[in-house]
């Protein structure tokens, strides 16, 4: 992907936004914040030997015996280090290429890994390894291998990443420094409410009466299941720039069929899997750990219910993008970036003001 020019990008990661939109006013020199990172230090070789980009494939035991789960570092912060968990279930990382153009500017690291089925990574054609509380041990064993601990680990999980990160987060806290759940719910049967009770009713009633014929017979792999759902729902909820951005495409040109059934259903439109019943709202004020519940006005999620997320943890902040939809880092990537990174540099700093709507 593309990055800014290197002035700006050397500006931006030497001398951080307040300082360069301060320049005509310069600080005295005993009170000017030294910067976290810098250019060099951002791009500085973190591998020995062969250089590979930073690709690294991570050893995880399983019930089933051990497989591979492939990882890519981007830049280096040792403060803040974000792993993305991709949605799905069973796409791959590649639809957060997005980041690439916002992120490093920032100095912020982050970390691509594709789950256990996924992408790059070793894929076992098991439905019985299609299970949360084995993808939570499994991120688990991915932090150890990297290294990261609750003074630099954030995670970013978006859509069946979201629920994923939430989980993780229920059980391992203690390892974290903040918690980005990303354009998802934190019931699943609410989810398929607000998918029936609301989203439905957007359709014209003649395409809706065809998708429930269609999911009544269970013939989801008729062709005009998805013909009906892409332009109607898809387009409207999944993402509102059609056709899709490439690296969304891609992504989702990959998806295990296997893995999203067993856990999803047949499509976006409510879930009948194996987290058709996963509810965690009465557990959220259990969280202590900074959260960043991000959603979108289009979302196939219900974003006052996103909003609630953020009034449920003990210090949770909310950002709803008003173009956005469950793709909202590509249909309202100004919002979304802009409040990530204020998100991620607010809780390094310490600053993060539980129930604020950034």
């Amino acid at each position: 992907m593309k990055l800014s020019t290197p002035l700006h990008l050397a500006v931006a990661l030497l001398f951080g936004t307040a300082g360069f939109m301060g320049c005509n006013q310069p600080q005295a020199p005993e009170t000017r914040a030294a910067p976290a990172t810098t250019l060099t230090s951002y791009f500085a070789d973190s591998e020995t030997g062969v250089q590979d980009g930073n690709v690294r494939l991570i050893p995880i035991t399983t019930p089933k015996g051990q497989f591979k789960v492939w990882t890519k570092q981007f830049g280096n912060n040792p403060k803040i280090k974000v792993l993305l968990l991709n949605g799905g279930p069973g796409a791959t990382h590649e639809y957060f290429e997005c980041m690439e153009n916002f992120l490093p500017k920032e100095g912020i690291e982050f970390i691509y890994y594709d789950q256990l089925g996924c992408g790059n990574s070793d894929n076992p054609k098991d439905t019985s390894m299609w299970s949360l509380p084995r993808y939570v041990e499994e991120v688990e064993q991915v932090r150890q291998a990297l290294k990261l601990n609750n003074t630099n680990f954030y995670l970013l999980g978006h859509s069946w990443g979201g629920i994923l990160a939430a989980e993780y987060a229920f059980k391992y806290q203690q390892n974290l420094k903040g918690l980005i759940i990303s354009n998802m719910m934190m019931s699943c049967p609410a989810y398929g409410k607000y998918a029936q009770d609301v989203l439905a009713k957007q359709m014209k009633p003649e395409v809706l009466a065809e998708i429930r014929q269609l999911e009544a017979k269970k013939d989801f792999d008729n062709p005009r299941y998805m013909g009906l759902l892409e332009p109607n729902f898809y387009a409207e909820h999944l993402c509102r720039i059609v056709p899709n951005p490439e690296p969304v495409s891609r992504s989702l040109g990959k998806i295990n069929q296997s893995l999203y059934v067993t856990m999803q259903g047949p499509s976006e439109f409510g879930i009948s899997g194996k987290l058709t019943n996963w509810d965690r709202v009465a557990d959220l004020p259990k969280l202590t750990v900074p959260v960043l519940s991000i959603g979108g006005k289009y979302d196939t999620m219900d974003p006052e219910h996103m909003r609630m997320i953020a009034t449920k943890v003990q210090n949770g902040n909310s950002l709803i993008c008003p173009k956005g939809s469950h793709m909202s880092m590509y249909d309202d990537q100004q919002t979304y970036f802009t409040g990530l990174i204020k998100f991620l540099k607010a809780v390094d700093a310490g600053t993060v003001q539980p129930g604020a709507a950034l």
